[in-house]
């Protein structure tokens, strides 16, 4: 397996700065409206943002000096890897999600996160979680939401993984991520939606070998569920793939804070 890229000298530099009151993000629905205390003390300890290229190492396995990310533009991804390079796709993050977290709680990061597509990061200072919790209980309690949120999308993974078969597993991923992806257009996913994963994606976040992945993908699409084409997402029967894949509910995501 490849080794994934570090950011290279002609990576993007940093990035035209978005004022949090001007967040692109914040008007959506799939997001909880902040009160303007809680804007001030985002803004606060935003430090920059930054810019990657698509297969460009955000953090490092084993890293030590990382700090708190949000998702503001693009696809990444969490991961481990063995000694062999084998590698386990642990989640895939989207635009809102809150990164290096975990990092915080030990003292190097468990895992290492890379970019699927050109992405932009709000970078903050090292000490924000310490910040947010002494001064705003509520900013605190979010991201402990934010984190168990992300524990739960990991053990729902754990499940497809270990009991889900090859079907019911590539029908929940492709659900959960076209909600989630949809949540961020103003179409909600009506015309399909961006989809940068490619089949080895798929198998590295299932655990399931690239040649099951292509014969399940297919399968799937020869029934009409879902279509995959030009780098989008289609789902032609949500409530079947919903069924196929044991979820509750249909997969749309829960409104959420947005550190």
């Amino acid at each position: 397996m490849n080794t994934p890229a570090t950011a290279s000298p002609d990576a993007p530099g940093p990035a035209a700065e978005t004022a949090c009151q001007a967040c692109p993000l914040r008007p959506l629905k799939l997001f909880l409206e902040p009160t303007g205390e809680e804007l001030e003390l985002v803004q606060s300890i935003k430090r920059r943002e930054q810019r990657l290229h698509a297969g460009e190492t955000l953090i490092h396995e084993g890293q030590t000096d990382a700090p708190l990310y949000t998702l503001l533009r693009g696809w990444a991804f969490r991961y481990k890897t063995l000694s062999d390079g084998r590698r386990q796709i642990l989640s895939f993050l989207q635009a809102g999600d809150f990164v290096g977290v975990q990092q915080k709680m030990g003292d190097a990061a468990a895992h290492g996160v890379e970019t699927l597509t050109e992405a932009s990061f709000c970078v903050f200072q090292r000490d924000a979680l310490w910040e947010l919790h002494r001064r705003s209980p509520m900013m605190g309690f979010n991201v402990t939401w934010l984190t168990a949120h992300e524990e739960s999308m990991v053990d729902d993974t754990l499940l497809s993984v270990g009991r889900r078969s090859a079907e019911e597993r590539i029908a929940s991923l492709l659900i959960l991520l076209f909600k989630r992806a949809g949540a961020l257009q103003a179409d909600a996913g009506a015309g399909g939606v961006v989809f940068p994963l490619t089949q080895q994606h798929i198998a590295d976040g299932l655990g399931m070998s690239l040649v099951h992945t292509n014969k399940t993908l297919r399968k799937l699409e020869r029934r009409g569920l879902h279509r995959i084409a030009d780098g989008r997402l289609h789902l032609r029967d949500v409530k079947a793939l919903a069924r196929l894949a044991d979820l509750y509910g249909d997969g749309r995501p829960p409104a959420r804070p947005l550190v």
